[in-house]
């Protein structure tokens, strides 16, 4: 191919990849790649509103289609807005490609230079620097295989007016899919797997906690097939979560999301199988979850030391499904094992025992975010995805049951809100059903509100649940632990019914949580997105905060 704009020649090589949705702000150093991917039949071009967000899109995207991110952003500011974004992307190792403008390489000055690479190798970010001609396909493949290969965002950085000269006659462009290596799943080593099992045969109160590696392996079923041979009870990582709801003996998720009873089970128990799962500082609950447990990880890539604590005591590197299946095997010829926790009494339990049942004082007109939780449960359908925002509300949706771990998306790896209602959009984009809900908090939603004109632009479908308690959550009720003036974290209830509006959406207040059955179906019957304004208690904190504040922010 010659005589080709080397812009049009690179809107086709990311065609060429897969890439048939990307997400965008224009700019003059993307301007002309962004009108050649609109032209490209078949592609989904959106255009967000700010450059942070056009990137959190393509990452809700990918959560929804495993599919490669894609996002574009012009030079300079436009680059710089980004970097919250890389940095989430990099921490949650979400594969991500980045076509970013750079100055003109001919310019004697710029007032948009920056140099762009360091910023975004402090983020974690693969940074390609596009300014030879004759390797222009080599950069798009470099680009798509290291995200895809390492999982990990990819910036590809190309000079404004190197775009527009004509490519160089170098040839075909062979897409990255045909040097990415396929290997095949790692069977366990059988005198781990022996040792293993002998442990579990053991243990009187085992517990197995699955994590979204389960999900990759489709090793759902074998995995829930061990745990029924052994006697253990099963968890989830928080990106598992749903995954075993169905059955009597799962205990929720693990970590500082936890269910009470799961609290107090996981505090007795004497072996944790991780299957699947990083264990993360999050899942570990800061090493404090499962005190007297030896903890076996099973995961393609095991660390020893992560985010700060021992991860395991025993790790095996190989396949979650086939090591759940050789285990089950193993014990099956064992026999009879020592596990003795499970009873009808302890599945009565856990179906009926709320997650949280500390007390607190709620103002009239304003509403128990547990409770409007427990009623959102049997009013949301299973089948929708569920986008988790971040912050201090964010805990409450978790304890919902039902769901599917595939239908479940959050970004938290940064700890950064303001993500999340283009995470949706993303996740919407992909879906195009309507069928995707938000649970998102006020001043987290209020970060990116502009969004919504994107939304009614591009004819998204959303449904947004606001737990609106007219504060930055975390930040009062760490104050108020201090003794500390909190009235500087107060701003007042948004009309997010009146907001919503305003961009030409709908929208509800909720003082009642009979409201929500009457406003899912209208919500269903509608064509638009709509913001419920759910008016929350200040006043209810989460089992993570307290504990938490006793221990000392930080310091767990």
């Amino acid at each position: 191919m010659s005589n080709v704009p080397t812009y049009v020649a690179l809107a086709n090589a990311f065609a060429a990849e897969g890439v048939d949705h990307h997400f965008a702000l224009m700019g003059d150093g993307n301007m002309h790649w962004v009108t050649a991917m609109k032209d490209i039949e078949g592609m989904n071009t959106y255009h967000a509103r700010h450059e942070h967000c056009a990137c959190a899109m393509a990452m809700g995207y990918y959560s929804a289609t495993g599919k490669v991110g894609v996002a574009s952003v012009t030079c300079g500011p436009g680059f710089t807005q980004i970097m919250t974004a890389l940095t989430s992307a990099a921490r949650s190792r979400v594969p991500m490609v980045v076509f970013a403008g750079e100055v003109p390489i001919g310019a004697k000055w710029y007032g948009q230079w920056i140099e762009q690479q360091p910023l975004a190798a402090a983020c974690g970010a693969h940074y390609i620097s596009a300014h030879s001609p004759v390797r222009m396909y080599q950069y798009v493949r470099e680009a798509f295989h290291v995200a895809r290969h390492e999982r990990k965002p990819v910036v590809i950085g190309i000079p404004y007016d190197l775009q527009l000269q004509p490519l160089p006659n170098i040839g075909e462009y062979k897409p990255a899919t045909q040097i990415t290596p396929v290997v095949a799943p790692i069977p366990p080593n059988p005198d781990q797997a022996a040792m293993v099992a002998e442990k579990l045969a053991k243990a009187k109160l085992p517990i197995i906690i699955a994590g979204r590696g389960v999900v990759w392996a489709d090793g759902r079923k074998e995995v829930e097939e061990l745990a029924e041979a052994s006697g253990a009870l099963l968890s989830t990582t928080l990106l598992g979560r749903g995954m075993y709801d169905h059955n009597p003996f799962s205990i929720g998720i693990a970590g500082g999301f936890s269910r009470a009873i799961a609290r107090e089970l996981f505090a007795e128990a004497d072996l944790v199988i991780a299957i699947g799962a990083s264990l993360t500082y999050y899942t570990v609950d800061g090493d404090n979850l499962f005190p007297q447990a030896e903890v076996v990880q099973v995961d393609l890539a095991p660390m020893g030391l992560r985010d700060g604590n021992q991860a395991a005591d025993i790790y095996m590197k190989a396949d979650a499904k086939l090591t759940a299946a050789d285990l089950t095997k193993r014990i099956k010829a064992i026999g009879k094992t020592a596990a003795n926790i499970r009873s009808p009494e302890l599945a009565k339990r856990i179906k009926e025992e709320p997650a949280d049942d500390t007390p607190f004082t709620v103002k009239p007109g304003e509403l128990d975010p547990r409770e409007v939780f427990k009623e959102l449960e049997n009013v949301i359908p299973k089948d929708y995805d569920v986008v988790s925002g971040s912050g201090h509300h964010s805990y409450f949706h978790t304890t919902m049951r039902g769901g599917d771990p595939t239908r479940y998306h959050a970004m938290r790896d940064f700890g950064a809100i303001g993500n999340s209602i283009s995470y949706a959009i993303g996740v919407a984009a992909a879906r195009k059903n309507g069928k995707v809900v938000l649970f998102e908090g006020d001043g987290s939603l209020l970060m990116h509100i502009q969004e919504l004109e994107a939304v009614k632009r591009h004819g998204i479908k959303l449904l947004i649940v606001c737990a609106n308690d007219g504060a930055y959550g975390a930040e009062i009720h760490k104050l108020r632990a201090d003794g500390i003036d909190d009235s500087g974290a107060i701003f007042g209830r948004p009309d997010f019914k009146a907001i919503s509006n305003g961009f030409g959406l709908g929208g509800a207040t909720v003082t009642d949580v009979k409201q929500f059955k009457a406003l899912m179906e209208a919500y269903e019957k509608g064509s638009e997105t709509v913001i419920w304004d759910v008016i929350t208690s200040d006043q209810v904190t989460t089992p993570k905060m307290r504990a938490g504040v006793k221990a000392g922010h930080g310091v767990r």
